[in-house]
């Protein structure tokens, strides 16, 4: 029996490396024209940027900090039908230095979207792989955005755009009452009804509360959204043993990207891909919240149907802890063509 009708994860989502060389360079074979290009330089402590094709390829977002959306010709110049074309500067094409780019395929700029209270500016909305990016202006009243996924998101990342405000993070396995902020360490905490006005989001809409950083009068944000897709993408959570043999997280698929994160108590996002770190037990790691260059942490073996924790540090499998988690696939359990993924 088929598990997705995704036979091949790489034409949605896709992990590149790269060395700089201070000059432009293309990046190909990302397998698709990328809508979300997320990248790290690894060597060094240069910034995290954050491109989508709704806000332009020379629009910076930085999910280490609270900074407004600002322009720069020089990090990413254009988004191309194989991948994209870097610029010169340091952030993401020094000579020496080495760097990842994280890509999503959405549907390019994309158009308005009428479902929710607020019209958005764009939405750009794969729904054959659950992703989408909303622009909508906030209202600074309660209100529901449209997201376009024909299903219910599990996970959605906000920013204002105009405004240093924080980022905010939706996710399923915390609920609709609290929140989680990329761009810190801090626990999930209670959000009161300010931010998503204790709404779970709907296959048509996500809902937003009253506090500024997801929905004042006259800002634009930038809303990231997940719906989980059998086989491709899974967003959940965990508990910890504190033990070396630890819990088995089920998703699906062999994992080719995860971030985990605790939430009840204070640490980073951590970030571990198949191609910076090829072979259980996985080590190479980056985090979404600092500016940090490639640390190593034996934490996860990715299995071909999930991950297992290997780690007894609380960052990852504190004893009781609960981490939450959002995976994509290098490969279905069992594709449509009866092909099984196996682990390395």
């Amino acid at each position: 029996m088929a598990y997705t009708t995704i036979n091949k994860s790489t034409d949605y989502f896709n992990t590149k490396l790269w060395n700089g060389n201070s000059s432009t360079q293309a990046i190909t074979g990302v397998g698709f024209q990328p809508d979300f290009v997320w990248l790290k330089q690894r060597t060094g402590t240069q910034r995290h940027q954050l491109l989508d094709a709704i806000r332009g390829a020379n629009v910076i977002l930085k999910s280490d900090g609270a900074d407004a959306s600002g322009a720069d010709t020089d990090i990413l110049n254009s988004f191309d039908s194989d991948g994209y074309t870097l610029g010169y500067q340091d952030q993401s094409n020094d000579t020496g230095a080495t760097y990842v780019g994280w890509n999503w395929k959405a549907n390019g700029q994309g158009s308005s979207n009428t479902d929710g209270s607020i019209n958005t500016t764009y939405t750009s909305a794969n729904t054959t792989s659950g992703f989408s990016i909303v622009k909508y202006t906030g209202t600074g009243s309660n209100a529901t955005v449209g997201h376009g996924l024909g299903a219910v998101p599990k996970m959605i990342i906000i920013k204002c755009l105009q405004q240093t405000h924080w980022w905010f993070v939706y996710h399923s396995a915390v609920g609709n009452t609290k929140k989680l902020n990329l761009n810190t360490t801090n626990d999930s905490g209670s959000a009161s009804a300010n931010y998503w006005n204790n709404t779970t989001p709907t296959s048509s809409v996500f809902s937003v509360g009253t506090e500024t950083g997801v929905n004042q009068s006259g800002q634009d944000y930038i809303a990231y959204c997940f719906a989980e897709k059998k086989g491709f993408s899974k967003f959940g959570s965990y508990t910890g043993n504190g033990n070396a043999d630890g819990t088995f997280i089920y998703t699906g698929f062999a994992p080719a990207f995860i971030i985990t994160k605790i939430t009840s108590g204070v640490d980073s996002w951590f970030m571990y891909d198949n191609k910076r770190s090829p072979f259980n037990v996985r080590g190479k790691y980056l985090v979404a919240d600092g500016t940090g260059t490639d640390s190593n942490a034996d934490a996860y073996d990715f299995l071909s149907n999930g991950f297992k924790v290997k780690s007894t540090a609380t960052s990852f499998n504190g004893n009781g802890s609960t981490y939450v988690y959002m995976a994509f696939a290098e490969e279905p359990l069992v594709s449509s063509n009866g092909v099984p993924a196996v682990a390395r």
